[in-house]
């Protein structure tokens, strides 16, 4: 039975190894993404501007008039001094051709307090360059940049989200061949017990620091793996339930506990690439959900506002602008509501609803670790150097395994005609 385990674990290992790699790695770098990019890209963030800020629906209507062939479809509502204000844009329709105008970048730059255009920059590029390597990074983390094919732009999330079930199920194999083996029942009660069971495990947690070579690789990858396995599971599993929600984990949920519907599962997505045109503007439908946030009792300031073309509705947030973390923690609270009508169509609230709600919540403050601040975030950073350096050790043992089973191999296909001629010269002496 454990070698069954041990081919399982090798071949999935070695199948999800790259992945793990690329999203190892990345994971270490974007958990600093407001940091980095903001130093990066220090000419589209700051700004030496003081005074009054402009209305976000002016500034709104500034970025649409630099360019008419792009509309709003995000903006902020709360503003930083000495920051710029970062609009999400998406392409209007070419009247000459009937299709989308090509941009070239998708994210503006304004100037809060001026409503001067700082810059532009598409987050979605390809690219290294300073102005877009942050969202590059991000993008390669959780999609691996896999465009939208077959009506759905969900297929990198489905592959990221398959390699974490992958990896999810084989940390608990890699745990179970960390264990002792089992031995015939020994002579002496003092030999069965858990002390004994212990101190047969516990080589599998130290490492051989002087042995150097292959010994040293393996005890890096055993006792590395297990000196960090509740935080792998943790990764891995927060991994596959954001890449997989609505494809498993959400209605695996809903099996166990009740859970409240957000919007994509109330309202039918247009094909990708449709727009349904609101009936409603930004300023109405800020204002609308300014008073329902009122009436519920909610205090968190305004943060942003987007509009889902796909879905015809609103998504008002509500978070302390100035935090940068809330977006990926447990401070943001939203209201969707519909872009004809303007009724409410769902609502978020952090550590609000059922249990599987709160569970939910959970999920993208875990797998960043910025439900513990900064600690949390070192951690995460930590354990994706981990991660890959686990990918790393694997891929080396199963190497120097191979390469030793093709070396015994040769080297008894070279014997054989040495032995076969030493038994054919026995047969000679013997028949004569």
């Amino acid at each position: 039975m454990r070698a069954f385990w041990t081919a399982v674990h090798r071949f999935a290992g070695l199948a999800i190894a790259l992945f793990l790699i690329v999203s190892g790695l990345t994971g270490a770098v974007i958990s600093w993404d407001h940091e980095i990019d903001g130093w990066l890209n220090s000419e589209l963030y700051d700004t030496d501007s003081r005074g009054p800020f402009r209305d976000p629906f002016e500034l709104a209507a500034a970025v649409e008039a630099h360019d008419p062939r792009v509309r709003v479809a995000y903006m902020p509502l709360g503003f930083e001094e000495g920051h710029a204000a970062g609009y999400f844009v998406q392409p209007r329709t070419d009247p000459a051709t009937g299709k989308p105008y090509q941009l070239g970048y998708n994210r503006v730059y304004v100037d809060p307090v001026t409503a001067e255009i700082r810059g532009r920059r598409d987050s979605a590029a390809i690219s290294l360059r300073p102005e877009t390597l942050m969202p590059f990074l991000r993008k390669l983390h959780y999609t691996l940049h896999v465009p939208a094919v077959w009506g759905t732009d969900r297929l990198g999330h489905g592959i990221m989200g398959t390699v974490a079930l992958v990896w999810l199920l084989d940390s608990f194999v890699a745990l179970y061949l960390t264990t002792p083996r089992r031995q015939r029942q020994a002579a002496h009660p003092e030999h069965r017990g858990a002390r004994e069971w212990w101190r047969r495990w516990k080589p599998a947690w130290a490492v051989r620091w002087a042995a150097g070579g292959y010994k040293l690789n393996f005890d890096l990858h055993r006792a590395g793996g297990l000196w960090i396995w509740v935080l792998i599971i943790i990764i891995a599993f927060t991994s596959f339930s954001l890449n997989l929600y609505k494809e498993i984990f959400h209605p695996m949920l809903s099996l166990v506990s009740k859970t409240t519907p957000g919007p994509s599962a109330l309202v039918p997505l247009a094909p990708l690439g449709a727009r349904i045109e609101p009936t409603i503007g930004f300023r109405q439908i800020v204002a609308d959900a300014e008073a329902e946030a009122r009436r519920r009792g909610w205090t968190t300031p305004l943060g942003g506002v987007f509009y889902n073309q796909r879905g015809g509705f609103y998504n008002v947030s509500f978070f302390d602008h100035a935090s940068h973390d809330d977006s990926d923690g447990m401070g943001l609270s939203n209201l969707y509501l519909d872009g004809r009508d303007g009724h409410i169509i769902s609502s978020n609230r952090p550590w609000h609803g059922t249990a599987a709600d709160v569970f939910a919540q959970l999920q993208l403050p875990l797998h960043g670790g910025r439900i513990l601040g900064l600690p949390g975030r070192i951690l995460m950073s930590l354990m994706g150097l981990a991660v890959a350096g686990l990918s790393v050790t694997g891929i080396v043992i199963w190497w120097r395994k191979r390469r030793a089973r093709l070396m015994q191999a040769r080297r008894e296909r070279e014997a054989l005609p040495e032995e076969l001629s030493v038994v054919r010269q026995g047969a000679l002496r013997a028949h004569r």
